[in-house]
């Protein structure tokens, strides 16, 4: 499905769960009309992925026996579309039933819907009961912002307050905060995120910063429309030669989705390590 009006989503609508294979379920929504709020044209200022990991995947053997996963979708950033995360979520339960040769069947039928709906390749990948074991946990590296002593006045994005100390000498800097908080566009239930953004540029001061990635609290917008405009905003704003910004948001209904946008290659994406609140 493609039909761009969020009205036509079964957001914060009851729904009725599908448990055989529908693809028809997914539904996307364009990118570029929140990157046009922000003054996204033409080439982007960034690459990078959305990584969304499923918790809840589940689908029956030829005998009937349910298997399990986790499954891992890599989502190019320059994709046109990204998809509506519930419709993610009843179209990945509308396997509930079905009956598949193996599960290397399931990942190639995965990689193509969502690959078409989102108009480019995706990656995908099955973590299986037998390697849970292996995943790990981790947190966020950098200097954690969330130390500062502040008083904060504002809940709505404020680039003005992001400011640098123009005379300093470039610096290379990482900043963490686990502050993060947006509301759904749709729904207005909350998204609650941690944040890493690392630079290369004027040290950018970090009072400043803290203020601005609080002052998402009230603000509507999905989970990648918040880092591309944290992203948009520090480099207009601060002009640093390097941006990275990763925001790994806590789940809801079985997965999660962590955006990661960056003007600089670091050798392939970030680890995509569940942190403690997801």
């Amino acid at each position: 499905m493609t039909d761009t009006s969020l009205t036509d989503t079964l957001l914060g609508k009851p729904t009725c769960y599908q448990v055989d294979y529908d693809p028809s379920l997914l539904f996307a929504i364009p990118r570029q009309i929140k990157r046009d709020e922000i003054g996204l044209v033409g080439d982007l200022p960034f690459m990078g992925a959305d990584i969304w990991n499923a918790y809840e995947l589940s689908w029956l053997n030829l005998r009937g026996k349910p298997q399990v996963a986790i499954a891992t979708f890599i989502v190019p950033a320059d994709s046109p579309n990204i998809v509506e995360s519930k419709s993610f979520k009843l179209y990945l339960n509308s396997y509930n039933q079905t009956r598949l040769v193996s599960h290397e069947v399931l990942v190639a039928q995965l990689r193509t819907d969502i690959s078409a709906v989102v108009g480019a390749p995706v990656q995908v990948r099955l973590t299986l009961p037998e390697d849970f074991a292996q995943l790990a946990m981790g947190e966020l590296a950098g200097e954690l912002l969330d130390r500062l002593d502040i008083d904060v006045e504002s809940y709505t994005p404020n680039p003005d307050l992001l400011r640098v100390q123009a005379e300093a000498e470039t610096v290379e800097q990482t900043y963490v905060s686990h502050l993060l908080k947006s509301n759904c566009l749709v729904t207005g239930q909350p998204d609650w995120a941690t944040v890493q953004i690392q630079y290369v540029g004027a040290p950018i001061e970090p009072a400043g910063l803290l203020r601005y990635l609080i002052g998402f609290r009230n603000h509507n917008e999905f989970h990648e429309q918040c880092v591309e405009r944290i992203f948009v905003d520090i480099m207009r704003n601060c002009h640093p030669l390097k941006l990275s910004v990763y925001a790994r948001y806590t789940r809801r209904g079985g997965l999660d989705i962590n955006p990661w946008r960056t003007n600089f290659s670091v050798g392939g994406l970030p680890p995509n390590l569940r942190h403690a609140r997801q």
